[in-house]
C-alpha cells in the first residue's frame, strides 16, 4: 500500500515537471508524442482526459484533492495549477486561467514556499 501511494505522487510530481519544461518551451520529441505522453500521464494520474476533469467545478476537483492523503495535497494543486495554466496559454479560455490561479493559490498557501514563477504567472492571469 505504502508504495502504492509513492508511485502514484512520483507519477504526479513527473507530469507536473513535464507541463513545467513544456511551458518553458524545452520540448522534447514530436508534438504527437508530447500529447500521447500527455493523455498518458492525465489518465495514469486523474484516471480521465483533461477535457472530463475541465468540466468539474473547482470546488468538484478541490473535494477529489482533499479525499487523497494530505502529504499530497501539495503535489496535486501544483500539478492543476500548471496543468490549466498550460492549456490556458494553448486555448485561451478565462475558465482555465481562473482554475490555474484558484489552484496556484491553493499551493501556496498549503507548501508555504514562495515562488516568484508562480507569483508572476497568478498575476497574468488576474
Amino acid at each position: 500500500m505504502i508504495h502504492d501511494k509513492d508511485y502514484i505522487i512520483r507519477i504526479v510530481k513527473q507530469f507536473s515537471e513535464m507541463i513545467a519544461n513544456m511551458l518553458l518551451g524545452k520540448n522534447e520529441g514530436t508534438l504527437e508524442e508530447q500529447q500521447m505522453v500527455f493523455e498518458t500521464q492525465m489518465k495514469d494520474v486523474f484516471k480521465m482526459g483533461f477535457e472530463e476533469l475541465s468540466e468539474m467545478s473547482i470546488n468538484e476537483i478541490s473535494s477529489w484533492v482533499n479525499a487523497k492523503d494530505e502529504p499530497h495535497h501539495t503535489a496535486y494543486y501544483e500539478l492543476l495549477g500548471h496543468l490549466f495554466y498550460y492549456k490556458f496559454k494553448d486555448e485561451g479560455k478565462r475558465d482555465f486561467a481562473d482554475k490555474a490561479r484558484t489552484f496556484y493559490e491553493l499551493w501556496l498557501q498549503k507548501s508555504q514556499i514562495f515562488s516568484l514563477p508562480v507569483m508572476g504567472r497568478i498575476n497574468e492571469l488576474k
